[in-house]
């Protein structure tokens, strides 16, 4: 069996998740008698998480999981060579250190102490890539001889494909569910790598206070943008269903209540709204490569009728170390709450399905926040 990285005590667990965004064909004219089509062309894959899970139940969630060992395994150098070596394998220039938007916080885990063993940026996407393979059964993987999509000097390159389901994916994928381990077999049986060069970085949230404590993460989001979607297959057993929706799509399904989004989701498809077309996205991503991801932890402002999770530069977000474990409370009502504040970055849940977005600060790192998003009150 592989070996998780387990935390100690009040420690976040590593994970990465990845944001399959894929071009989406358009219907054609036979098509005109269908409701208009929503204004993105690109769609992004959401799996629902088994009702037994035992975090973020009956969620719609990116792909993704806890870093296990096997991710950082020195053994993937002998796959990546001869083309690629540490310490970034071919992914270009380091970006800048990560912006941290949250206080103090208890020591993270160490990176392993085999020197030898991969770096974080590697890691974590080999981690989202296998993840992928066992929630959704996509293969993000690139031929070993095939040039990288980017690297020092490289030009610019447009959305690659997922690969072809090989034969024997399903025993391939029940072995890798077993023991994470095995995805390095799969790749090299395969002949191929995790296309690492493939996800950009996008952001980072640690889980902010939750009834349950011991379960917390501190998750790297990539962005992987797709030509065209390739086939998902739920695993049924952590997810059991998925869709491919626009941000607008997924929007309006969880204000209908057909899928339930937690607030990074809900705030990541809102930002990925500011997009129109799949091209724009990937040069974005590609733009942003050398800035690096801003990493936050909601802190939670918990009012007389809602709940509020303030973000970075909002002029509530208290840098105090208390709030990393507990929320803030008030006796006032978000509406009093609003009506004091000018310097807004916060998503108010007044419901599990109504949430909005007050945005008027500017992002910092070239990155972008989501339009202001303010639901009709007929909804409460």
């Amino acid at each position: 069996m592989g070996s998780p990285l387990q935390p100690g005590p009040g420690l976040w667990r590593r994970a990465a998740s990845v944001i399959l965004a894929a071009g989406w064909a358009r219907p054609g004219a036979a098509a005109s008698s269908l409701p208009p089509p929503p204004v993105e062309d690109f769609r992004l894959l959401l799996l629902k998480r088994g009702a037994n899970q035992g975090f973020l139940p009956n969620a719609h969630v990116f792909p993704g999981g806890v870093l296990d060992a096997a991710d950082r395994s020195p053994d993937w150098l002998r796959l990546f060579a001869p083309h690629h070596g540490p310490p970034r394998f071919g992914l270009g220039p380091s970006p800048r250190p990560p912006a941290a938007g949250f206080p103090r916080l208890p020591d993270f885990q160490t990176d392993a102490d085999d020197p030898a063993a991969l770096s974080d940026d590697v890691a974590k996407r080999v981690c989202a890539i296998r993840e992928t393979f066992e929630e959704a059964g996509v293969l993000l993987l690139r031929p070993r001889g095939a040039p990288p999509a980017r690297g020092p000097g490289a030009p610019a390159h447009e959305p690659g494909c997922a690969l072809a389901p090989p034969e024997g994916l399903a025993a391939w994928r029940a072995r890798v569910r077993s023991d994470p381990r095995q995805f390095l077999s799969l790749c090299a049986h395969l002949d191929c790598t995790p296309d690492i060069w493939a996800l950009q970085d996008w952001s980072g949230w640690l889980t902010p206070p939750l009834p349950d404590a011991s379960r917390r993460f501190d998750t790297a989001f990539f962005v992987c943008c797709l030509r065209e979607p390739p086939p998902v297959d739920p695993d049924q057993s952590e997810v059991t269903e998925c869709q491919w929706l626009s941000p607008s799509e997924a929007t309006e399904n969880f204000l209908s209540k057909n899928i339930w989004l937690a607030c990074p989701q809900f705030y990541e498809i809102r930002r990925l709204g500011n997009f129109v077309s799949l091209s724009a996205l990937h040069k974005f991503c590609l733009d942003l490569a050398l800035e690096g991801p801003e990493t936050w932890m909601p802190i939670a402002l918990v009012t007389a009728d809602s709940t509020i999770r303030l973000f970075p530069g909002d002029e509530l977000y208290v840098e105090d170390s208390h709030f990393v474990e507990n929320p803030m409370y008030t006796e006032k009502t978000t509406e009093e709450i609003m009506k004091e504040s000018r310097k807004f970055h916060r998503l108010v849940m007044h419901n599990t399905y109504l949430y909005n977005l007050h945005v008027t600060v500017q992002p910092k790192y070239k990155h972008i926040y989501p339009k202001n998003y303010v639901v009709n009150k007929s909804h409460l």
